[in-house]
């Protein structure tokens, strides 16, 4: 078996969309036995401009089209997170040992009725708007030092 700390990262993209009242969007897992919420992110296919592949990947997960999206900031690094041992080798085809992401903070300027997460790429199976500050409490335990450190960077902004 490949040694853990050898894999690479999967790089990726995330979505912290905020509506007008300041809530963020999140969506619960289809693919998880437990209550496990999250902002939608996802990776960034070869040659793709981060930018751009937030905007597909918020369209794959919510249906929300770029015309609804406001693009307000990226994230000054990265952010990495390891999966736990038990997950390695059993996502992502076994390549890598988590993700490296690059975060976008969006506002949403369309309606709730332009949300709908029953695409054709669905990964939730129900969504809501949540206070920032119930972000981290909201997910799995090895993304939450993830979260904590977008909200931070984000915090003036939402």
């Amino acid at each position: 078996m490949t040694e853990h700390s050898s894999l690479p990262y999967r790089p990726c993209v995330g979505i912290m969309l905020v509506n007008m009242d300041g809530k963020v969007f999140v969506g619960q897992r289809i693919d998880n036995k437990v209550e496990a919420w999250q902002m939608p992110q996802g990776g960034i296919d070869d040659g793709e401009e981060p930018r751009a592949a937030a905007i597909r990947e918020l369209g794959e997960e919510t249906g929300i089209v770029a015309a609804h999206v406001n693009i307000i900031k990226q994230t000054r690094e990265e952010h990495f997170y390891d999966l736990p041992d038990d997950l390695i080798g059993k996502i992502w085809g076994g390549r890598f040992r988590g993700q490296r992401q690059i975060w976008f903070l969006a506002r949403f300027t369309g309606a709730d009725s332009d949300i709908n997460i029953r695409t054709r790429h669905a990964e939730f199976r129900e969504w809501k708007w949540t206070p920032p500050e119930t972000l981290p409490d909201l997910i799995v335990p090895f993304k939450r030092k993830l979260y904590r450190d977008i909200l931070q960077e984000f915090r003036d902004l939402i």
